[in-house]
């Protein structure tokens, strides 16, 4: 009862206030006043700070010189009745940071969204982005993945624009009339090679202190290989428009009143970007309660307070919820109650450059966290809707426990019945009934693109991804326009859905804080293990099927160009079928897993039936159960990446791949790294299960 939205809005309108980027004045300040709450809500809190490389663009030109001449303006305009739209000053200009410096001219091609799929599509259309400028739309997948492809094609530049068709007028009135991107918007955004790693691109593995050791930038792999800018689908009409050649199919069709052609052909651009590469200094604002029962056990709560400009909805929204709870902890502290855990609530700085604050942090502290951290819950944004869940399976059970208990404002039904409403009306017809009946919903898994990613993939703390939205149709990501007036105008205007979001937090941390024994659960992780078990082997078989039918068109295509002399196109090469997997090792480590989580389901419900004071080193063992599914080595070519279960994919950036060693072996045509991958996340299983099997004796021994 006691979060209040109109402390939550003015929360907004002071962090949104001015532009606060990343080494701007206003994003210190906004962590000292951070700070300053804290300590008036009576937690211990400080600042902890790190030095981090920050480009900062210097020039930015994009221009058609061929066949006729045009110069985007690479400027968002003020809106009047907008009133911090208007702050140009302080406002971080149109641009990718972590494009590296480059200045081309060269042909222009359009490649949709610029995704390897697309690529394979222009080389069946007999086009090639060679020595070319490519330009794709935003959309399908994480926008560094767009210049990292390119490059890898050939291509010497890459543009990044927002078509309307998804993105603008296409779905709706465009801003100040309506929620979406106008013409002249652009979606600001770092183009680092997280998948690689995130947080500094010099300090990679170790938090970037003073002291620590840097590598030089000609040494940073993280950095685009291309020259790369967002632009504006105001900006970008005259580029394609301008386009001849092949027409685009259907699918690569957006929604400017233009024909889509591919090229290349005469239309030529010159593109040209120059940054300052220095090191800004970021704040990470840390606060906690100590707990009064188990200390040396933490239960980790954080969300950034830095935007790329004024950032009302991302992070604002998310950002306001973390400071609620935070008043509203030191409330009940006053009123005598004190968490058995200690809590920590982080606000952290440089989120949108790659996650800098919270990764350095994480590898500051790593061998503190291994050991004491027991879950990190993680928001960023949050707007009018449904709850969205992600996470560790072995979570799953209680964050639809605490979702059962939180009443959505708007239907008045359980944030849980609401969300189950919604899963019902997306699914197939054929699995409606599983999810009427399922006691659980199901929790999306986590790739990256917020602060949970050092804690899951690098450290593996479990981690709960939550954020209500879905209701308010916007376009004003990464732009100058996404504001207090905007977020009061179009989204969660009476801000019921941050006082849920914050009950939601609250709920949960004061649950796992004062839980005797760590609430984990572990049959839903094994059951969710075993999808992706099947899904591998459908993904196999999948690929088996389409090389067969493949190799077959191409043969009838042989056959008909030997029968036809005039045939003068020249087929592609027969490719070899895949080979037959031996999924045992992971069919085997399932199913002891399964036994493994069944056997410590039991014991720990009759453990907590029986009231009995909990064996010391229980919890201990429970904490470290999210670090059994880890492997110290790492992911292939990544080792940064522990995680053997959840990881972002080396091309979708954001997107999970689930068991990711195997799967991405296996989509890259890699089969014998597939085959010794399927043995190495068996052990980690088997590892895991023998793990749950102590865990389970202990809970008996101490019924008896």
């Amino acid at each position: 009862s006691l979060p209040e939205p109109a402390r939550m809005r003015e929360y907004m309108k002071r962090l949104s206030a001015r532009p606060h980027h990343t080494g701007s004045a206003y994003d210190k300040d906004n962590a000292e006043w951070i700070l300053a709450r804290f300590k008036e809500w009576g937690w211990e809190a400080k600042i902890e700070t790190f030095d981090v490389l920050f480009p900062t663009p210097r020039e930015r030109v994009v221009e058609m010189v061929e066949p006729t001449k045009f110069s985007a303006q690479l400027q968002e305009p003020a809106v009047a009745t907008d009133p911090t739209s208007n702050q140009q000053d302080e406002q971080l200009p149109t641009y990718n940071a972590y494009s590296i410096d480059g200045d081309v001219t060269a042909p222009l091609v359009y490649v949709n969204y610029g995704i390897p799929s697309d690529y394979d599509q222009l080389e069946r259309m007999g086009i090639s982005v060679n020595g070319c400028i490519v330009i794709a739309r935003y959309g399908a997948s994480w926008r560094g993945i767009k210049p990292k492809v390119a490059a890898e094609h050939g291509a010497v530049g890459c543009l990044i624009y927002s078509d309307p068709r998804g993105d603008g007028y296409y779905d709706g009135e465009v801003f100040p009339e309506g929620p979406w991107r106008p013409e002249d918007g652009v979606q600001r955004g770092s183009v680092v090679d997280m998948p690689y790693y995130p947080g500094d691109p010099l300090t990679p593995g170790v938090g970037a202190t003073a002291e620590a050791k840097r590598l030089p930038l000609n040494e940073v792999k993280v950095l685009t290989k291309i020259p790369v800018l967002p632009i504006s689908y105001g900006d970008a009409k005259p580029l394609l428009a301008a386009l001849r050649g092949i027409v685009a199919p259907e699918g690569w069709r957006g929604a400017l009143p233009i024909t889509y052609h591919i090229g290349p052909g005469a239309t030529k651009v010159h593109l040209k970007v120059l940054s300052n590469w220095g090191r800004k200094t970021i704040y990470d604002v840390v606060a906690r309660i100590q707990g009064s029962t188990y200390p040396d056990e933490w239960v980790i709560r954080g969300n950034h307070h830095d935007a790329w400009v004024n950032g009302a909805e991302d992070p604002s929204s998310g950002q306001m919820c973390v400071l609620e709870e935070a008043r509203v902890f030191g409330a009940l502290l006053k009123q005598g109650w004190k968490p058995k855990r200690t809590i920590f609530y982080c606000a952290w700085d440089a989120e949108e450059q790659g996650l800098l604050g919270s990764t350095e942090w994480v590898e500051a502290h790593a061998d503190e966290l291994k050991q004491h951290a027991t879950v990190y819950f993680n928001s960023d944004s949050n707007e009018r809707g449904f709850l969205n869940m992600g996470g560790s399976h072995s979570l799953e059970k209680f964050i639809n426990g605490v979702a059962r208990d939180i009443e959505d404002p708007e239907t008045g039904l359980s944030a849980w019945k609401r969300s189950q409403l919604q899963q019902i009306s997306r699914t197939a017809l054929i699995d409606r009934g599983k999810l009427r009946s399922s006691q659980d919903l199901p929790i999306g898994a986590l790739g990256s693109g917020s602060d949970f990613t050092p804690f899951l993939s690098h450290l593996g703390v479990a981690t709960l991804n939550l954020g209500y939205g879905g209701e308010d149709g916007g376009g004003v990501y990464h732009s100058i326009y996404d504001d207090f007036y905007w977020y009061t105008h179009f989204s969660d205007t009476s801000f019921v859905y941050g006082r849920a979001a914050a009950q939601t937090f609250g709920t949960a941390v004061m649950r796992f804080s004062d839980a005797e024994l760590l609430p984990f659960d572990f049959t839903n992780l094994a059951e969710t293990i075993r999808k992706y078990v099947d899904e591998l082997k459908l993904l196999l078989d999948t690929k088996r099927k389409e090389t067969i039918e493949q190799n077959t068109q191409i043969q009838e295509g042989l056959f008909a160009a030997i029968a036809d002399p005039r045939e003068r196109s020249v087929p592609p090469s027969i490719e070899a079928v895949p080979p037959y997997l031996n999924f045992a090792p992971l069919d085997n480590a399932y199913d002891t897993l399964s036994r493994s989580a069944g056997r410590y389901q039991k014991a720990a419900a009759k453990f907590i039936e029986s009231k009995r004071s909990l064996l010391k080193g229980v919890n201990a063992k429970l904490i470290q159960s999210e670090r059994m599914l880890t492997s110290a080595d790492g992911l292939p070519n990544r080792s940064w990446y522990k995680h053997q279960i959840y990881a972002p994919g080396f091309y979708t950036g954001y997107g999970v791949k689930t068991i990711p060693a195997v799967r991405e072996a296996m989509e890259q045509k890699q089969w014998k790294d597939a085959e010794v991958q399927i043995a190495k996340v068996g052990d980690v299983l088997k590892g895991m299960a023998g793990h749950l099997e102590s865990i389970a004796a202990d809970l008996e021994q101490a019924v008896k």
